[in-house]
């Protein structure tokens, strides 16, 4: 996941910065609009790189235009010359992030705080049927190039009442109040057992 301890940059106090302390300081960061998930849980960190220079950190935002981008940006350049290292930080546009990103620590985490994890997209395309259509519910957030063919129908995943565990209960008995939420990735649900609403991550 790194690059050579062997040349590496020389932090504070003269000892060498490696790729497993950048890893950690990175996962130390919250994400700025779920601060209970850090950004290496969210997986949008691709690589760590420590060479003579520099680390050097690709990450690939949630979608293109993602307003966190800057202050997830600075974030990781703040934790990185907090080491003693010179950051670069390169946003990754070439590969679309997907919630199948998010680590099983991380779900564990939304879980535990009420959010509902997204489904597996293998999951999403047993149920939909169409491997294309989780981005046809990011909306506006989503970049022409992701865009789906069409819109589903009815048969929309986010609509079946059966293919969501409310995260407070676990019953499957839910139902959907609003496709959008607080976020493009996330919808507002209603769990008619325990009768909370909670937040869902929407496949992508």
């Amino acid at each position: 996941m790194g690059g050579d301890d062997d040349g590496a940059p020389v932090g504070r106090g003269g000892s060498v910065v490696t790729a497993e302390q950048v890893w950690d300081a990175l996962a130390e960061i919250p994400d700025p609009e779920i601060p209970v998930i850090s950004l290496v849980d969210l997986g949008v960190i691709r690589s760590v790189d420590v060479s003579r220079e520099q680390v050097r950190v690709e990450f690939t935002p949630t979608f293109l235009g993602c307003p966190a981008l800057e202050v997830m940006r600075d974030a990781m350049a703040a934790r990185i010359s907090a080491l003693g290292a010179d950051p670069q930080i390169d946003v990754i546009s070439d590969d679309s992030w997907s919630t199948d990103r998010i680590t099983p620590e991380g779900r564990e985490k939304l879980r535990a705080s009420g959010f509902a994890p997204p489904l597996p997209r293998c999951a999403w395309e047993r149920f939909s049927g169409r491997p294309d259509e989780p981005r046809a519910l990011l909306g506006g957030g989503a970049s022409a190039a992701s865009a789906p063919r069409e819109v589903g129908g009815p048969t929309l995943v986010q609509l079946q009442s059966n293919a969501f565990r409310c995260p407070y209960c676990g019953s499957q008995d839910t139902t959907l109040e609003n496709i959008f939420g607080p976020t493009p990735c996330r919808s507002v649900r209603y769990c008619r057992n325990c009768r909370q609403p909670f937040e869902q991550f929407k496949t992508i």
